[in-house]
């Protein structure tokens, strides 16, 4: 692993104030041969959010030239752009500026395999932001491991299904893939499934599904950048089948997307 402040290797006295203060806002994706796929739309989250957190962008040219730094000679990563400000703080918080740019360099995780997921009634605060306050998913992921699950699927107080702690959540009937309508944060291995599912066979629409709704649906699956496409074999008690081919058409459409250079 390596860390990265503004192009320059991160010191002890840079990583205080991120260590200490949630306030910002990040983009993970995977990176093979110096390309990733979506980059636009992560480089698109990144300066909403800068602008929506910090009042001003950090230019989109300014992101690659940090990010093309951050890898050196690596070709294949995991990259982690996250954005904060020492000058906002709990006790100071009205600064307007462009934000510092914190660059985690990993080796690429695996993709997860088929999953079981709990329930559990929670909604992320400002769910359209991909952001550091991550207490209440890593409570609600422990949670599910306890009670000897792999993860944790986020509802409504009225059951209506809304997102995974780290992932998107989709439904599939027959040829129709059903994405939950709700508060979350719009993905984008979701956004790039969403683009491709036509030349898979597959339709597509968007409805509220709730808990209750479950046995309407044939099978079940997550997508992030880390993973394209998973299935969720069980939600609570209700059991999905894997359907490794409908998992191959998913993460099909998600490799459609062909990789931008960084």
């Amino acid at each position: 692993m390596s860390l990265f402040i503004d192009g320059a290797p991160a010191t002890a006295d840079d990583l205080a104030h991120p260590a200490l203060v949630n306030h910002g806002a990040y983009t993970s994706f995977r990176v093979e041969h110096g390309a990733a796929r979506g980059l636009d739309l992560h480089l698109v989250r990144l300066e909403t959010a800068s602008v929506e957190l910090f009042g001003q962008t950090v230019g989109e040219d300014r992101l690659r030239e940090l990010m093309r730094a951050a890898l050196g000679d690596r070709r294949d990563a995991w990259l982690r752009v996250s954005l904060f400000s020492p000058e906002i703080s709990h006790r100071q918080v009205a600064w307007v500026g462009r934000p510092r740019v914190m660059i985690g360099v990993f080796d690429p995780p695996l993709p997860l395999g088929p999953r079981r997921v709990m329930p559990v009634a929670y909604l992320r605060e400002a769910p359209h932001l991909k952001h550091v306050a991550t207490m209440g998913l890593i409570r609600a992921r422990r949670a599910a491991s306890q009670a000897g699950f792999d993860d944790a699927l986020f509802t409504d107080a009225d059951g209506r299904i809304l997102e995974g702690t780290l992932w998107n959540v989709g439904f599939v009937k027959g040829d129709e893939v059903v994405w939950p309508e709700g508060p979350k944060l719009e993905g984008v291995a979701q956004a790039l499934i969403r683009r491709n599912l036509a030349a898979v066979g597959l339709i597509q629409n968007h409805a509220v599904v709730r808990l209750s709704d479950l046995p309407t649906f044939h099978h079940a699956f997550l997508c992030n950048s880390a993973t394209p496409a998973a299935a969720l074999t069980a939600v609570g008690d209700h059991v999905f089948d894997p359907a490794p081919e409908v998992v191959a058409r998913l993460a099909a459409a998600w490799s459609a997307a062909p990789p931008e250079k960084i």
